[in-house]
């Protein structure tokens, strides 16, 4: 019954803040908005008298705002001053449409007026004036200004699709945009870990070849014989590392525990009573350790110039680890943990290519970060 309750009161909160949330955006000027609503509300239940009278009195003060940021605006030194207006005209429009698709609403505005003949003139000219600064940004000839033109070729293609040339001008902007990458991942001198070094280079291949952060940063493979004027060359490449370095560790400790039961008496009475003494072990924990470690060396150069743009050492390392322990004397001195210890043996470490790719782990994390970090913003 209380859930009934619960959401009846929810449901009557929803319809209130509903009926009332046109009427709250006219209080607030946003004339748009409150004609969205009440055409909604009057949709739905097209003889409900509070939307009508909000639409009946936001309508015309939509209308006329937009009107005014038309003019003031046809009037201004705006640099995108077409779009501008094509965008009022267009919110116009579409008052005029959910107006349209509204019975109740056309009852209180039978006549809402259509702007498509002026939106469709600003369109054409908000078009031509995208175009016209992607040509000019396209004409200083760097990286960034190749962008920018990229960006207002875009816009252009949006207001009108394939207006003139502007698909190829798109493409055009955007190679010129592109910083080109060529990665180069230098041999390993050793045979020995071959196919793991391999599995790394994958991996960072994989990472670069499908890297999207800068939609104006695209890598390239040292193979590729299409590209042939990189802007920067990035080298990875291991500078040393070290596989499978055992250390052995042992321990040995004199271990008690007080209260335990160490034999039985028998009383005068003849009843048996638990003699109470310290038990005592020798503890010996065994530990070994296997350690892997890398650095790899990342640099970004500029060809043209040999500069060294980006340069960062990236560590890694992995330790293996196995415990076990054995015990002299009495086990009941023994932890809980310590007697867990002893159950074990010593186990056998893994191969060398499994080692080398964890000691690789961290060092591909770190590179990933580095490279996300440094190209985002280029």
């Amino acid at each position: 019954m209380r859930i009934v309750q619960i959401f009846l009161l929810f449901f009557t909160l929803v319809v209130v803040a509903a009926c009332s949330s046109g009427k709250k955006a006219y209080k607030h000027g946003n004339y748009y908005t409150a004609v969205v609503q009440a055409v909604e509300r009057l949709r739905k239940n097209p003889d409900h008298k509070k939307s009508a009278e909000i639409l009946r009195e936001s309508y015309p003060m939509a209308v006329r705002y937009y009107t005014l940021q038309i003019d003031n605006v046809r009037n201004s030194s705006e640099r995108f001053k077409n779009g501008m207006i094509y965008d009022y005209y267009r919110d116009l429009n579409s008052l005029y449409e959910n107006i349209l698709r509204s019975p109740g609403a056309l009852k209180v505005i039978p006549n809402p007026q259509n702007y498509t003949r002026e939106a469709e003139q600003y369109r054409r000219q908000a078009a031509e004036e995208r175009y016209q600064a992607g040509l000019a940004s396209l004409a200083m000839g760097t990286r960034l200004d190749a962008i920018d033109a990229y960006y207002h070729f875009l816009k252009a293609d949006e207001y009108e699709s394939g207006y003139k040339d502007v698909e190829n001008k798109i493409l055009e902007a955007r190679e010129i945009a592109t910083l080109k990458v060529v990665v180069e991942q230098l041999p390993v001198p050793t045979m020995q870990y071959q196919l793991s070094v391999e599995f790394f280079q994958e991996q960072v291949d994989q990472m670069l070849f499908n890297y999207q952060e800068n939609p104006f940063v695209r890598f390239y493979s040292s193979q590729d014989r299409n590209l042939r004027n990189p802007d920067q060359i990035l080298e990875i490449r291991f500078d040393d590392f070290v596989v499978g370095e055992t250390h052995s560790f042992t321990e040995s400790k004199e271990v008690t525990r007080d209260s335990v039961v160490v034999g039985q008496v028998t009383l005068e009475d003849g009843k048996k009573r638990d003699v109470l003494g310290t038990a005592k072990a020798t503890f010996i924990e065994n530990r070994q350790e296997i350690v892997s470690t890398g650095l790899l060396t990342v640099r970004a150069i500029d060809p043209h110039t040999q500069r060294v743009l980006l340069h960062e050492k990236l560590p890694g390392e992995f330790v293996w680890v196995s415990r076990w322990a054995t015990f002299k004397g009495d086990e009941r001195a023994l932890s809980d943990q310590q007697l867990e210890l002893t159950k074990l043996k010593p186990l056998p470490p893994p191969p060398p290519q499994t080692l080398f790719v964890e000691f690789c782990r961290p060092i591909f994390a770190q590179l990933q970060s580095k490279i996300y970090a440094y190209y985002r913003n280029l």
